[in-house]
């Protein structure tokens, strides 16, 4: 299908008539047509489209139908009928009242072809540019960011479910791709083992039965591993998806010990949850945890605005896999917004996006305060509240000396690298000074002779140390209180807009709806805005209502 760009007509006169005749006293779509306009234009989709064929439904009126889907929940069936039967829509879309729309298989096309050619930022970017024309969005100011977790659309499978479930799908895969090549090399006892999904009720209860199960699900997939790299074997099977997931799950989950194959116990090793394949339907999805909860799927990371008297507007999406630390997004976010012209002058973020070598890139490279509780010292020396904690030292960086509280120095300096490859510099004090010091057990150690210590490389050293000692101020709790506006637009997001599940299989689908979301919560917000809604004040209970009453009189 090709496109034409044109630019997007307004409601025909019969539309509108019988729109502003529906609704006397407004309505959001209406509102969101005449203040805003169509938000979308052709062009910005136009490198989707081929030059040549039977022309494609106009991608800007597409673009709307899908963030109004995310919006109100709807699939692509509700949408498309929506199209023809609602008059709001028809409004917002500029469509004539006799107009049949179009079949809800068009939607999944676009949001294919928004996958393939990596340009679901459009969606919000278009978004943006709106609400920063209409002077609702600008950059510098402040910012805020916070994540949560975003469940995958396949089955949460343990490992023995997970190597079945993949054996089946990839024969179930050949079965359609190479029927005749399968029943050559099909063994007698699978058609019954892998005809039905294996759920954990089916697996064999005592452990004995278990191991033996799982022991010949390994050797049937095995088997046809052996005889898919046979040289008889055409190579268009091997390169199949889902041959290359059943190989990777096998190499995952079996050891060969002795010539057999064998069932991967954690002393053999099992590959960690950044890497492990979860489901064979959803080969991104990963198994994650943080603090009690528990999930396989992803991570949605929110940053939006929180200026004073302007609307809150989401101004990026991150999308990860649920075992990413949210550190590291810090530094792609602010190449995101840089590359918007949206970079805050302070970033306000949770513990989890604060570390001593952010503190110092996110102000050295993008010129933003980075604001946010840093982790405490967990030195031993620190927590005990006896004996010296690492503030206690005098650094002299010039001269490459600390200088301990009893005025001992140090008689060793060497910069290194440490277990997560993060520089640092080790320094060790002679043990002659340490013995002859009261304190030597509460400092060192019952069984140390001497003191040794290893702290962060002088700018993160010095960004840590004052990031812990503003948070303790009145004015960081005051602005670090904002953070937590964020959290009431992840609850939008979740229960408004159904983030906290995924509709689709894979990253690259999942960052697409994260992506719609957004944007469609942006344009919720900004009718609002310009409607005279103004924010609404954090909700209290009558209870609590009561109280602060009785404690002001």
């Amino acid at each position: 299908m090709c496109l034409r760009p044109g630019s997007p007509p307004p409601a025909p006169d019969d539309t509108a008539h019988v729109a502003h005749l529906a609704f006397p006293r407004g309505n959001p779509l209406l509102t969101l047509r005449d203040r805003l306009g169509p938000v979308f234009d052709d062009h910005c989709f136009a490198p989707l489209f081929p030059s040549k064929g039977q022309p494609a439904e106009a991608p800007w009126r597409l673009a709307l139908v899908t963030l109004l889907q995310f919006a109100e929940g709807l699939s692509d069936r509700q949408a498309a009928e929506a199209v023809r039967s609602r008059i709001d829509w028809k409004y917002l879309l500029g469509l004539p009242l006799a107009d049949a729309g179009f079949d809800s298989t068009v939607l999944s096309e676009f949001r294919t072809r928004l996958v393939t050619g990596t340009a679901e930022a459009v969606l919000l970017d278009a978004v943006l540019d709106v609400a920063a024309a209409h002077h609702l969005l600008k950059a510098g100011g402040r910012q805020r960011t916070d994540s949560t977790h975003v469940l995958t659309a396949a089955r949460v499978m343990n490992r023995m479910e997970c190597v079945h479930e993949t054996l089946r799908h990839a024969l179930e895969v050949l079965s359609l791709a190479a029927p005749n090549w399968l029943l050559m090399h099909t063994l007698p006892h699978w058609a019954e083992t892998y005809e039905r999904r294996a759920f954990d009720e089916r697996v064999p209860r005592s452990a004995e039965k278990r191991a033996e199960w799982v022991q010949r699900v390994g050797a049937d997939g095995d088997t046809l591993l052996a005889a898919l790299a046979a040289e008889t074997t055409s190579d268009w099977l091997r390169q199949l998806p889902a041959i290359f997931i059943l190989r990777r799950v096998w190499i995952q989950q079996f050891t060969i010990c002795d010539g057999r194959i064998q069932w991967r116990s954690e002393r053999d090793g099992i590959p960690p949850a950044a890497r492990l394949i979860s489901s064979p339907y959803d080969v991104d999805a990963r198994y994650a945890c943080k603090g009690n909860t528990t999930w396989t799927g992803y991570k949605a990371h929110l940053t939006e605005t929180c200026d004073t008297d302007l609307p809150r507007i989401i101004t990026a999406v991150q999308t990860t896999a649920g075992p990413i630390a949210d550190g590291d997004v810090v530094a792609p976010l602010h190449h995101d917004l840089q590359g918007k012209h949206l970079l805050p002058t302070q970033h306000i973020v949770d513990t989890g996006y604060v570390s001593a070598a952010l503190l110092v890139e996110t102000q050295r490279d993008f010129g933003i305060d980075l604001v946010g509780p840093a982790r405490a010292d967990f030195r031993w020396q620190s927590q005990a509240g006896k004996g010296f904690a690492m503030n206690d030292f005098t650094i002299d960086w010039d001269n490459q000396q600390v200088t301990c509280p009893m005025g001992a120095q140090s008689s060793g300096w060497s910069p290194a690298v440490d277990n997560r490859d993060t520089p640092v510099i080790k320094v060790k004090f002679s043990t002659k000074d340490c013995r002859a010091c009261a304190h030597q057990v509460d400092c060192a150690g019952p069984n140390a002779t001497r003191r040794l210590m290893t702290f962060r490389t002088r700018d993160a050293y010095i960004a840590l140390q004052a990031a812990r000692q503003r948070q303790q101020t009145p004015e960081f709790i005051s602005l670090y209180n904002l953070r937590a506006g964020v959290e009431a637009t992840i609850s939008q997001a979740v229960r408004g807009f159904g983030l906290r599940r995924s509709r689709y299989f894979g990253h690259a689908k999942t960052r697409l709806q994260q992506v719609a979301i957004a944007a469609a919560i942006n344009l919720v917000r900004l009718v609002r805005w310009i409607s005279g809604n103004d924010l609404a004040p954090t909700r209290q209970s009558h209870f609590s209502r009561l109280i602060r009453a009785k404690t002001v009189h």
